[in-house]
């Protein structure tokens, strides 16, 4: 059999297929668009709608190699020859073309014909009542006892999530001819071993769809889904075992040896290690790559749990520092031709796999240390040390998994899931009592309120519902009483999307109401909350009217569309929503992102928004399905949930969000779009805070003001403000500085040593002085502890805090620590600090707690204490 590299398989496999009528695709993102799945787990996930028959395809026939990632069999990676988190899985599929037939005769000839695999080394599997696939396995020459039927937990393909399609398959095994027991003592095949007979192919026919209940019903049309994984299809054609020494890893595992100065195959422990960092590196890059960040939710955890396993594996090799990033470079040499988005973002990736590594390297040590504190003198990790190491120290639980498999540990992995449970129980409490209070008796009606404020901002409606202190009443009369209403029909917006609520006035001939919230307690139901001033009664007829100023909240709305999309544009399109609020006065916008925007970066968004907003382009909106929506591009949050139908808004080319809020017509409506704050939230998340409109030229005449101001108290022209002030700090330093030589003058360092004491020929002192800047200070300790030739303390109350220094002579480093004194007395001042053994500065906040501080001073001098 000859030798082929992966690149060479890969291509080979593309190419025969469009020879064969398929069209070659590049492969889809990891981010699938399917609210059923959080990562491309498979080479027909893309395809899915059309498997389903929700779209029709554009090309009948098509062949990909599709990126994936899995997870679900994590702890085994590194461990076994085949088992990874990220993979390549090559696939030919038939949308309502070809069948059975073809599909195993040409998988038959690419094997034997193009790869040249020797036919008595191939088995096929069958689904055991598909005599379809049998008798055409057999027609091409395979002998009957190499067909082996197998049962519905082997050789029939279930739907890529809960629902979808499905079908029969048949496999192609590679017999690696190594030695295993055979469970039933016969002629070993892929039914009665483990681990010889490798699957190398999967042909599905798919021809059935799975519902919600498990039940079958045939496709409009018969579908062909395979599946050919790379990695091992290398194995095999470079005559090793394991696919961890395919070309495909031998580039990253020689990196690894490099970065980490180990080496492969001396130590079978460290063997597994490097194995996991190099699968889990490549997992990694390619996420990042699509979009995904760390975060603790969602694709994010899975990110960060992948990550955070490399870097433990990091730790058992030795490693103290970041490391992993320097990896990927590796990756993107090997396979950055095939996918050139891990190329375009090779520095993003390295810097965010480093700014995680650097947060957590320092829990990772910690949380090891604990571990083997832990046991040592049990010998077991409890659900309680693991529920710890989890909440404090962010170990995920195959970590623990791992090091209590690796040392033979007892894990109470079951306990510690009841931790969380009751973790999760707590946290659903703490927020099911916010809303049941909102839903309180609203989930028995059965009623439902039109939302109309899209088009109007007055509607007339009929009261529906009167609520009371939790009671629902037939008629109500106050004045400036707290109560709930709600209306037939609405103009008023209730807050969700991080859009707030509309607010305004509903009349009527005996009264009126002011509504101060607007909610939905229930799908279906919006509740009006305010003060009724008269007398209502159900069935009552009514005007509502929002409060339109306020109403121009949608100015921020369609803003915030306008940001998003700029930020995709100057920054990347790893860039996804992470949480908004849209008010009327301005709008906040919380992303995906790993460091602070550049003055560059935030001027160029600005520009961007600004040139769309003074074209007017007109705001669209629409409803439409889902999957027609998504499929044209419309931008949805993988943690919201959607109906079959969903609103979208559209500024033209520039901006398409699924958006149930209150928009412009056109976005020259918004008017000047003004970034006034950039920040962090949270790891990877940053937020900012933008105006528009009236608050935008608002906020410039304050800035105006401002400037008038100083120009009238500095007494220059505006233009030259900037120069003045420059001046006027240089010469406050100047003065400062002055000041500060001033000050030593005033201090007379003979008068303060001459306070010194001795404890067994050692001589110290200390000393406390207000308003002592820390840099005169310094200076005066090394003079003092010169002058008494001994160990000194020397403490400086400034407004609201404590600086301290500490000097130990060189010759008494071997009693004393400047460091480690510096440290006890800072922890009794509040505060903190350290420093060389010879000298040490440190801080406080507890003023009154310096007579203390003088105390363990002088006791650890005397050696009272430690």
């Amino acid at each position: 059999m000859k030798y082929m590299t992966s690149d060479e398989i890969r291509e080979a496999y593309l190419k025969f297929f469009e020879n064969k009528g398929h069209k070659r695709l590049p492969s889809a993102s990891l981010i699938p668009d399917d609210p059923q799945l959080m990562f491309t787990v498979a080479g027909m996930v893309p395809f899915k709608p059309i498997f389903w028959g929700k779209t029709d395809p554009i090309y009948p026939r098509v062949t990909t190699c599709q990126k994936c990632v899995r997870t679900n069999d994590i702890e085994n990676v590194g461990r076994t020859p085949r088992h990874h988190t990220f993979f390549e899985m090559l696939g030919n599929f038939s949308f309502g073309d070809y069948f059975k037939k073809e599909a195993i005769e040409w998988a038959w000839e690419f094997v034997t014909k193009v790869l040249e695999m020797p036919e008595e080394k191939l088995w096929v599997t069958i689904y055991e009542y598909d005599d379809e696939s049998f008798e055409i396995w057999k027609s091409i020459g395979v002998p009957e006892y190499k067909i082996i039927r197998m049962g519905k937990e082997d050789n029939f393909w279930g739907p890529a999530g809960p629902t979808g399609p499905c079908g029969p398959c048949s496999e192609i095994h590679y017999d690696t001819g190594i030695e295993v027991p055979v469970k039933d003592g016969g002629t070993p095949n892929p039914g009665n071993t483990d681990g010889r007979f490798i699957e190398i192919w999967n042909l599905v026919f798919t021809e059935f769809y799975q519902n919600e209940e498990g039940k079958l019903h045939p496709l409009p049309r018969k579908n062909i889904d395979t599946g050919a994984g790379l990695e091992r299809i290398s194995a095999m054609m470079q005559g090793v075992l394991w696919n961890f020494d395919t070309d495909l890893f031998k580039p990253i595992i020689d990196a690894i040896q490099n970065v980490l100065n180990v080496k492969y195959k001396e130590d079978a422990k460290k063997d597994i290690s490097i194995r996991v960092i190099a699968d889990h590196v490549r997992a990694v890059t390619f996420m990042i790559a699509d979009g995904v960040l760390p975060s603790n939710e969602g694709r994010g955890y899975v990110l960060r749990r992948v990550l955070r396993r490399a870097l433990r594996h990091g730790a058992l090799l030795g490693a103290k520092e970041p490391f992993l990033y320097k990896i990927v470079d590796s990756v993107v040499k090997k396979m950055g031709h095939v996918y050139p988005e891990i190329v375009e973002k090779q520095s993003f990736v390295e810097t965010i796999i480093k700014a995680e590594e650097q947060k957590f390297i320092t829990n990772l040590s910690r949380g090891l240390e604990l571990v083997q504190k832990i046991v040592s003198t049990s010998g077991k990790i409890s659900a309680e040390d693991a529920f710890k190491l989890y909440d404090t120290y962010g170990f995920p639980i195959d970590i623990l998994r791992d090091i209590a498999q690796e040392n033979n540990y007892e894990l109470d992995e079951a306990g510690f899931e009841k931790y969380l449970q009751q973790q999760r129980e707590r946290s659903r409490k703490a927020q099911g009592e916010v809303e049941f209070a909102q839903k309180t008796g609203y989930e028995m009606l059965d009623v439902e309120t039109v939302f109309v404020g899209y088009d109007t901002m007055q509607s007339e409606s009929t009261v529906l519902k009167i609520k009371k202190d939790n009671e629902f009443v037939e008629e109500l009369e106050a004045e400036g009483m707290e109560c709930e209403l709600v209306l037939d029909i609405t103009p008023f917006y209730a807050e969700k999307g991080g859009q707030v609520a509309d607010r305004g006035t509903i009349n009527w001939s005996n009264g009126r109401f002011e509504v101060e919230y607007v909610y939905n307690p229930v799908e279906g139901i919006i509740v009006h909350k305010g003060k009724l001033y008269g007398k209502i009664k159900v069935g009552e007829k009514i005007l509502s009217a929002v409060d339109e100023k306020r109403r121009w909240t949608m100015r921020n709305h369609t803003a915030t569309h306008l940001l998003h999309a700029a930020l995709r544009k100057v920054l990347g399109t790893h860039v996804r929503q992470a949480g908004s609020l849209v008010e009327p006065e301005r709008l906040r916008f919380d992303f995906t992102h790993y460091q602070a925007l550049t003055k560059e970066e935030i001027g160029k968004i600005e520009n961007i928004v600004n040139e769309v907003i003074l074209q007017a382009i007109p705001v669209v909106t629409e409803v439409k399905s889902y999957d027609e929506a998504v499929k044209e591009g419309a931008m949805a949050l993988f943690e919201e949930k959607y109906g079959d139908f969903v609103r979208v808004v559209k500024v033209a080319d520039f901006s398409e969000e699924l958006c149930g809020g209150t928009h412009v017509k056109n976005t020259g409506e918004i008017g000047l779009f003004k970034i006034i704050s950039e920040s962090a939230v949270s790891a990877g998340v940053r937020r900012i805070e933008a105006i528009t409109g009236m608050n935008s030229l608002e906020y410039l005449r304050n800035r105006e003001s401002i400037l008038e101001s100083l120009k009238e108290r500095l007494e220059v022209p505006m233009s030259e403000i900037s120069v003045k002030v420059e001046k006027i700090i240089e010469e406050k330093k100047a003065l400062e500085k002055e000041l500060a030589s001033l000050k030593i003058k005033l201090i007379n360092p003979e008068t303060i040593a001459s306070s010194s004491k001795s404890f067994e020929g050692i001589n110290y002192l200390s000393f406390v002085f207000d308003s002592v800047e820390p840099e005169v200070l310094k200076d005066l300790t090394d003079d003092v502890s010169e002058r008494i030739k001994g160990i000194v303390l020397l403490i400086s109350k400034l407004e609201g805090k404590i600086v301290f220094t500490v000097k130990v002579p060189k010759e008494l480093i071997t009693t004393y620590n400047a460091g480690n004194i510096a440290k006890a007395v800072a922890k009794v001042l509040g505060g903190g600090g350290g420093g060389s053994p010879t000298f040490a500065q440190a801080g406080g906040k507890l003023q009154e707690k310096i007579p203390e501080a003088l105390e363990l001073f002088e006791k650890i001098i005397r050696r009272e204490v430690q």
